[in-house]
């Protein structure tokens, strides 16, 4: 027990955010809410939750309202088994969260997954979007999907691996980085996703992955790309050059979309860039806020 708790301890030291619930049928999704401003929401994706932001929040809540959920089924929200785990819905709870804050306008920041959800939220709420930061992610329909991932999505076994093994959350300390994660970090992104029961949208996340139209996710995701034009507001593309998963042709794909907006490279991050270039990634945000602030 003592064990544990100075585990806890270690990594909360980098998460020292107030918990909030929103219950939604039954199901708490968590977020933070720290400071006051113009609102910030921030998306994770798979296998992270709202510990990934942990230094953007410690940096805009000095001017802004930062607001981070955790996924139903991620970080420190409800895991339950019976979920309906798809794209949809996951639109639907942040669509729920903007409603009972009673937000009128919002910036957005999206990883990973955050950025089908992300962008799901600003084509179909796309006045009350300010600007988007979008990093290493993907909003359009794609048939690209790294092998190990593939393996995650194959009938039968490929949730009993990424479920029974961790192995998603947990390869994804060392793949998704270049640079070793210190051990409280590491901690932090793997506390939620501690046992079978936890793992559970780890491994439906990558299931939801719409590789052919029968799909349940397919048409949400095809709906999102067709409307990408409609997101009109400014965007800051950040993009680690050495992610495995979402590679550099896919900012090629956003290239398409908005060809316009600002793209920085970062050529030595991965996945996870905002743990392998923190500052630079602090640098580029803030100057993003700054450059566009009250601008729309």
């Amino acid at each position: 027990m003592q064990t544990q708790q100075l585990q806890e301890t270690t990594w909360k030291t980098q998460y020292p955010f107030k918990s909030n619930f929103l219950n939604i049928d039954g199901v708490k999704l968590h977020y933070i809410d720290e400071g006051q401003g113009e609102a910030v929401i921030m998306l994770h994706g798979n296998p992270t939750w709202s510990f990934f932001y942990r230094n953007v929040v410690n940096e805009l809540k000095k001017n802004h309202r930062c607001i981070v959920p955790d996924h139903i089924g991620c970080g420190l929200s409800d895991k339950p088994q019976d979920y309906d785990y798809t794209l949809e819905n996951h639109i639907s709870n942040i669509l729920k969260l903007i409603e009972e804050l009673k937000l009128e306008s919002f910036s957005l920041i999206v990883h990973d997954w955050g950025g089908a959800i992300g962008m799901g939220v600003a084509t179909r709420l796309p006045s009350k979007v300010k600007r988007m930061t979008i990093m290493n992610t993907a909003a359009f329909l794609s048939q690209e999907i790294p092998f190990s991932i593939s393996i995650c999505k194959l009938p039968l076994i490929g949730e009993k691996i990424v479920r029974n093994f961790n192995a998603f959350a947990w390869p994804a300390t060392f793949m998704a980085v270049e640079k070793k994660l210190p051990k409280e970090i590491k901690e932090g992104f793997l506390h939620p996703y501690n046992n079978y029961e936890n793992r559970i949208a780890t491994a439906r996340f990558v299931k939801d992955i719409p590789l052919n139209t029968n799909h349940v996710s397919f048409n949400t995701l095809k709906e999102i790309e067709e409307k990408l034009p409609t997101v009109t507001c400014p965007k800051l593309f950040l993009w680690g050059a050495k992610d495995f998963c979402f590679t550099l042709n896919f900012l090629k794909r956003w290239r398409d979309f908005f060809p316009s907006d600002k793209y920085v490279i970062l050529e030595n991050a991965g996945h996870y860039l905002m743990e392998d270039e923190t500052e630079r990634c602090m640098q580029e945000i803030k100057g993003f806020f700054n450059e566009h602030s009250q601008s729309n």
